[in-house]
C-alpha cells in the first residue's frame, strides 16, 4: 500500500481534537481515535503505558482505549525524509519496538507511485514518544531488489531478531543484528505477490506452537471505496510455509478472512501488533474509513481478537466498540 507521512496532516486537523469515544468506565467505542491514524504500531512501554505509531505521529494511552497525541517522532534537521539523510519521501507505517534498553522505530520512506526508490530505514529513542533519532537506512527497494519495500514489521524469535516487510510484490524476511540495526542475512520470501490477493501491511503472532501471519489485501486508500480487509495463514516456523485451513499456501495467496469492512466501516485493515491485556485477552488495533466522516482519513480502531481451533477470529465485521481491555494500574 502507499501511504502517506501523517506528519502535518495530524497538525492541520488539530492534535487537540484527536478524541477517545468510550461512554463508559467499563466500554469503549470505536474509532479510539477520531481522526487520521493510519496503519497503527503498538508497543507497551516500561512505564505501563501504551505508545501508537502511524507515520512520523506518536500517541499514548494508559488502557488502549483513551488516546492522546504525545508527539511528533522526529525534530527539525532529524526528519528523515527531507532528502538529506540520503533518502526522500514521507514516513509511512512506523514500527515501535523495544530492543536492549531502547526504542527503536522501523519504517517506511517512500513517495506515492514510486515504488522502486522506496526505503527501510530505523531510528532509535531513549523514550517511547521519542524524539527519535535517525540511525540508517538498511536497504532500498533497489539495494534488495524488492519492488515497494515499505511495511516493515519487527519480531524476536527464540533470542534472535528479524525484520518483515513488502507490499503486493511479495512478503519476505531477514535477520538482523542482535541490536537490531543490521541486516545480518538474505532476505527470504514468505507470501505471495499480485494485487488484490497478495498481501501487506504483515504482523506475525506465535500462540500455541504457530506462527500467525496477518495481512491486508485490496485498496486502502480510496475513501469510502476501500476494499481492503484483513486476513491470516499460519506455519509451524517463522519463515513458513504459511497456509490456510485447507492447506493452500501464502505463497499462492492462499488466506483465510479475518475482518471484513461493513456499511459503516471501510477498508479495515494493516493492523498492529497483538496486544495482550492483563487478562490474557487478545487485541487489534487497525485503521478503517468511517462512512460518517470519510474526509478525516483513516481512523484509529480496536478490535478483540479470539481464538477459535487455533484460528484468530475477530466477528467477521469491525466491532462498534465494547468491555475495554483489562489494564492494572
Amino acid at each position: 500500500m502507499n501511504k502517506k507521512s501523517i506528519g502535518l496532516v495530524a497538525l492541520m486537523l488539530g492534535i487537540a481534537a484527536v478524541a477517545q469515544t468510550s461512554t463508559s468506565s467499563d466500554n469503549y467505542s470505536n474509532p479510539i481515535i477520531a481522526t487520521a491514524t493510519p496503519d497503527p504500531s503498538v508497543l507497551r512501554a516500561d512505564d505501563g503505558k501504551f505508545y501508537l505509531s502511524s507515520g512520523a505521529g506518536i500517541w499514548k494511552s494508559p488502557d488502549l482505549t483513551d488516546w492522546t497525541f504525545a508527539r511528533m517522532a522526529f525534530e527539525g534537521t532529524d526528519d528523515p525524509g527531507d532528502g538529506h539523510l540520503g533518502v526522500n519521501g514521507d514516513v509511512w507505517a512506523s514500527d515501535l519496538n523495544y530492543i536492549n534498553g531502547k526504542y527503536v522505530m522501523y519504517f517506511s520512506i517512500a513517495l506515492w507511485g514510486a515504488e522502486w526508490d522506496a526505503a527501510i530505514c530505523v531510528a532509535t529513542a531513549d523514550r517511547p514518544e521519542g524524539p527519535y533519532t535517525w540511525q540508517k537506512k538498511l536497504f532500498s527497494s533497489r539495494e534488495i531488489d524488492v519492488q515497494n519495500s515499505i511495511d516493515p514489521f519487527y519480531i524476536d524469535d527464540n533470542g534472535k531478531k528479524y525484520l518483515f516487510w513488502g507490499s503486493f510484490s511479495g512478503i519476505f524476511g531477514v535477520e538482523l543484528s542482535d541490536d537490531g540495526l543490521s541486516v545480518v542475512s538474505g532476505k527470504r520470501q514468505i507470501a505471495g505477490k499480485g494485487w488484490p490477493d497478495a498481501i501487506e501491511g504483515t504482523c506475525i503472532y506465535k500462540r500455541n506452537g504457530y506462527y500467525y501471519l496477518i495481512g491486508s489485501r485490496g485498496a486502502c486508500c480510496e475513501g469510502l471505496q476501500s476494499t481492503y480487509n484483513l486476513c491470516v495463514a499460519r506455519s509451524t516456523d517463522l519463515f513458513g510455509p504459511y497456509t490456510d485451513k485447507s492447506g493452500g499456501s501464502a505463497m499462492d495467496n492462499c488466506f483465510e478472512p479475518l475482518l471484513q469492512g461493513n456499511d459503516r466501516v471501510k477498508g479495515p485493515g494493516h493492523c498492529s501488533e497483538v496486544i495482550v491485556d492483563d487478562s490474557g485477552q487478545t487485541w487489534l488495533c487497525y485503521h478503517g474509513w468511517d462512512v460518517d466522516r470519510p474526509d478525516d482519513g483513516r481512523l484509529g480502531f480496536l478490535g478483540r481478537l479470539d481464538w477459535i481451533n487455533d484460528w484468530p477470529d475477530m466477528g467477521t465485521w469491525p466491532s462498534v466498540g465494547g468491555v475495554k481491555p483489562f489494564i492494572h494500574h
